[in-house]
């Protein structure tokens, strides 16, 4: 979750760190921190809260002048937000910065202590740093050895060491780090955006392999210190990628960029008019072969998996059960060698739905990762990847990354349905080329933003909402509910539409908002007689469903109309408009949509 960059070079290390550092903000944080060689000697400052508190207290106490240092921004897990447990964290002689989580640091810090070290913060950063100096006789590589023998959990860590002052050392173990090389400069960081701004070339960091930074240079070693030979990777993207675009937030530009995203997905994946997945090694052969699908993901990847699910299975007729990963990885799962496991993860980072890949490959189940980050530790371990080409998500609330995941699930289902003979191959090229036709619905979508925006100020003011739907509609209310959680800070809860008598209808007060998604045809009338339900108890609602359907005043005060496609692929353009009421009930709330309280991006802990 955190955000961690170094440099070696000629530029002003504290600018270029800062620089960096704002670029990984889309990873959740709660405080920031630099530290940088100045004549000699290691020069910390940190503090809680956003960046530009860092910078005016540097400006404020003095700018740390220097070419070599480490920098952070940290998501509080072991230790309240403040200054004190900010990083970087070090001793006399070693400073460092960490991203995860030591799982064993409570008894590395009793050894310590009985050596004579004493602890400022509650983190657990300040053990590793204490341990490296514990261990530390003059070669940093050794005392990176010793201690990587001994810590348990997830790292990616950021170090120097007093003695080399123009040197910086990394190492990561399932937690991202990359190392960018420029010219006369190297860096390391947690994500390609940090970089961009000063190169597009960059390492992708194994387990365990340890880096050195040294006079602009990278060099890579294994964990016996013996050099690494790396493919030099190049990002496809530019800085004017991860900017706004001339958009107020991150989170509009992305819900503008779907017909793009989707079209970059899905156009390499179709050959003469069919689904083609063997890029991946996902032959008919392959597909008509498996007898059960899991999908394991998390948050907003799981949403796009219970899509998966209804389509997969309507179309092909094989068992899919879609799971939570952090569920996933202790409910003892029943696996076979004839099953596929499909693992969802944007940052393709996500600790719980890492464990569960690795869970599911020990069992012997074939594994495809649909990820979106190239090199990412997921797609590294996989049997099999798809990349989803959305190209970099900088908002914390995800909508083009789901949207493509959703895309690359209909590419699956409709490939793995021909396989297995559930439906003949021109239904498959219909499927596919109505597929291909989503880009330019949603770019009709997107014309009703003004109309999203009247409805978010109905809904800024509300305690509490409900999303209804059934079918592939109740998935997608799901998907909506947490968007408008995740930024708007209003509780609201999703709900299959014919369970509402079941308890939920109790919920119902005057004037509380309802959102019923009504796309599937052979559904509507059963939904329209839910909806009555909570009209009829005073609920205000506002009903998404085909621009065609007439909706009487007794069933919704307010109607978003959609262009009309087969009923198992309206997910993709109806979710837009639940993006765009989640984005306006934030903004007019006035919230920090791109960066919403208490999240993160990418979550590489438990």
């Amino acid at each position: 979750m955190c955000g961690i960059v170094g440099y070696v070079g000629k530029k002003d290390c504290t600018k270029v760190l800062l620089d960096s550092l704002k670029k990984l903000e889309y990873r959740g944080y709660d405080s920031a921190g630099v530290a940088v060689f100045e004549n000699g000697e290691i020069k910390i400052s940190k503090s809680k809260g956003r960046l530009a508190v860092l910078e005016q207290k540097l400006q404020k106490e003095g700018w740390i002048n220097g070419t070599c240092g480490i920098g952070h921004t940290r998501w509080a897990t072991h230790g309240e937000p403040s200054d004190i447990n900010s990083h970087p964290h070090g001793s006399a002689r070693v400073t460092i910065v960490h991203n995860g989580i030591i799982e064993n640091y409570q008894k590395i810090k009793a050894f310590l202590i009985k050596k004579g070290y004493t602890f400022e913060s509650e983190t657990d950063t300040e053990t590793v740093a204490k341990l490296l100096d514990y261990y530390y006789e003059g070669d940093p590589m050794a005392a990176i050895q010793k201690v990587l023998g001994e810590i348990e959990g997830s790292y990616a860590l950021g170090m120097m060491f007093k003695d080399f002052p123009n040197r910086v050392y990394a190492v990561r173990k399932d937690s991202p780090l990359i190392v960018g090389v420029g010219e006369d400069e190297a860096f390391i960081a947690s994500d390609v955006p940090a970089i961009i701004k000063y190169t597009r070339n960059y390492y992708l960091i194994d387990q365990d392999e340890i880096v050195v930074l040294d006079d602009g240079k990278a060099g890579i070693y294994d964990i016996h210190g013996m050099p690494v030979d790396k493919e030099l990777m190049t990002a496809d993207w530019d800085m004017e990628a991860a900017e706004k675009g001339g958009y107020p937030h991150f989170m509009l530009k992305e819900i503008n960029d779907q017909p793009t995203a989707i079209k970059t997905t899905i156009t390499p994946r179709i050959n003469e008019g069919m689904p083609d997945l063997s890029e991946c090694g996902m032959t008919l052969e392959k597909l008509s072969g498996y007898q059960n699908i899991f999908v394991v993901a998390c948050g907003t990847a799981m949403h796009a998996g219970l899509v998966g699910k209804y389509v997969i299975e309507q179309l092909a007729r094989v068992p899919v059960t879609v799971d939570v990963a952090s569920e996933f990885r202790y409910r003892n799962p029943i696996l076979s060698d004839k099953d596929l496991v499909i693992v969802v993860s944007q940052s393709g980072e996500t600790a719980d739905t890492l464990e569960a890949l690795r869970l599911s490959k020990n069992v012997g189940a074939d594994t495809l990762a649909i990820v979106n980050v190239k090199g990412s530790s997921i797609a590294r371990e996989a049997d099999m990847v798809l990349y989803t080409h959305a190209g970099p998500e900088i908002s914390v609330a995800s909508t083009k990354a789901y949207i493509v995941q959703i895309a690359v699930f209909y590419l699956i289902a409709f490939e793995l349905a021909f396989a297995k003979g559930a439906i003949s191959e021109e239904e498959c090229r219909r499927l596919t080329g109505v597929l291909q036709s989503v880009p330019d619905l949603i770019n009709v979508v997107l014309q009703q933003a003004e109309q999203c925006k009247y409805i978010a100020s109905k809904l800024i003011n509300a305690g509490n909402l409900l999303y209804i739907g059934r079918g592939l509609d109740y998935a997608l209310s799901m998907e909506g509910s947490l968007k408008l959680k995740e930024i708007s800070y209003i509780h609201s809860e999703s709900y299959a539409a014919g369970e509402l008598k079941h308890g939920t209808i109790s919920l119902v007060t005057e004037g509380m908002p309802v959102i019923a998604v009504a796309t599937q045809r052979e559904l509507f009338d059963k939904t329209v007689s839910n909806v009555k339900e909570v009209k009829a108890r005073g609920a205000s609602v506002i009903f998404v469903t085909h621009s065609y359907k007439t909706i009487e005043s007794d069933v919704a005060e307010y109607k978003i109309g959609l262009p009309t496609i087969d009923d198992i692929l309206m997910p993709l353009p109806a979710v837009v408009p639940l993006q765009l009421i989640a984005y306006y009930t934030a903004v007019l709330k006035g919230n920090d949509v791109d960066k919403p309280r208490n999240l993160a991006k990418s979550v590489t802990v438990e």
